[in-house]
């Protein structure tokens, strides 16, 4: 994610295009410095993209007054040690969600921030993408009348690795390095459903370790530990409900691998990562329940595509962070920030906390 998401499509695609447009006769150029643990693959990351600078001591680029902008995306684990650091330093820092494994490590985090006087971002790039920027629309629009409900389907089969390479990395199924299911999903469905529809305000969640053995890049056997998929009950504010079925042991028989049904009063969508397709009161057809015989409509066919807007087909990861940059440049408004990533790690948190206890429970609104 952080190699072809935020370096090649998005920082190197900025620096390409020619920088970000300020608005006022500037542009910003962004000038990445690559910082990791092995100073051979660096090197040679750096010498394939044109990038003249790269450490492995993370403190002295810190240190570094030209540097004003410190990007996270290490493992979870990893992530709030190095973010303490860069916040200590006076860097303005953006990140990878989840912010931390933990609600109290994240809302720490955002309050340094806050204190420290610095520019701060948590990635929230669902939100930047075709579909859900097409379902933002008809909520503006009012072409839900009043929501009632919410369905989300998520996941696809990750290969255990025995015979194939897994596509995920193994530490996402450990749980004590920081990998689940929901500490990774549920993260991106509180920021979606708020945005989208209102705030999460109480959580039922069965969480499931499906496949409990798995092998690592190296080929060599591990106990999966961590949640491998996630059922899910969220109460929004307003009332409406939302379900959500997160897992890497599903087999995809959808459109996209992210599908989300909303269903209100005046009308219904059905959107993924990219499509967006809705049908209206008006046009709601009238459907009969007939066991003896096979269907006779074709439903799907009773939906309307939602065409593109401008923009809709920009790179989600690129798009927020123009965003960003232009915060840092200006203080131009943001609420993506480290209190929106702390409410997302509260989510995760309850979900697990859910689980273990069999029961449905309040979701917390971090204070500043």
């Amino acid at each position: 994610m952080g190699h072809r998401q935020h370096l090649v499509r998005s920082l190197l695609a900025l620096r390409e295009q020619g920088g970000v447009p300020l608005g006022d006769g500037r542009t910003l150029r962004p000038d990445p410095v690559l910082v990791g643990r092995d100073g051979g693959r660096l090197a040679a990351l750096a010498a394939r993209h044109g990038i003249e600078r790269w450490s492995t001591d993370l403190d002295a680029v810190l240190a570094d007054p030209d540097v004003e902008v410190y990007f996270d995306a290490q493992a979870t684990s990893a992530r709030p040690a190095a973010l303490r650091r860069a916040i200590a330093a006076g860097k303005h820092v953006y990140c990878e969600k989840p912010v931390a494994g933990r609600y109290a490590d994240a809302l720490e985090l955002a309050r340094l921030a806050r204190t420290a006087g610095i520019r701060h971002g948590v990635v929230q790039d669902k939100l930047f993408l075709p579909g859900p920027r097409k379902l933002k629309r008809l909520v503006d629009e009012g072409f839900f009348g009043r929501v009632l409900s919410v369905r989300g389907e998520f996941g696809y089969w990750v290969l255990e690795g025995d015979r194939e390479p897994a596509q995920r990395p193994s530490w996402n199924y450990r749980a004590q390095d920081g990998g689940g299911m929901a500490a990774d999903m549920f993260p991106h469905w509180e920021y979606l459903l708020r945005e989208l529809f209102g705030p999460v305000r109480s959580v039922q969640a069965r969480l499931a370790t499906h496949i409990d053995r798995r092998w690592d890049e190296r080929g060599r056997p591990y106990e999966a530990t961590a949640d491998d998929a996630a059922y899910a009950i969220f109460e929004l504010e307003g009332g409406a409900v939302a379900q959500f079925n997160s897992s890497w042991a599903v087999r995809v028989h959808r459109d996209e691998l992210l599908e989300l049904q909303v269903d209100g009063t005046d009308g219904s969508a059905v959107a993924g990562l990219r499509h967006c397709r809705a049908q209206h009161r008006s046009a709601t057809p009238r459907p009969v329940w007939d066991p003896d015989g096979p269907a006779a409509e074709d439903f799907r066919a009773q939906w309307r595509e939602v065409p593109d807007a401008p923009g809709d087909g920009d790179n989600a990861f690129r798009a927020q962070w123009e965003l960003f940059l232009r915060h840092v440049a200006l203080g131009t408004p943001w609420h993506h920030d480290l209190f929106a990533g702390a409410r997302g790690v509260a989510l995760a948190e309850a979900g697990h906390r859910s689980s273990r206890e069999g029961r449905r429970l309040p979701v917390p609104e971090p204070a500043p």
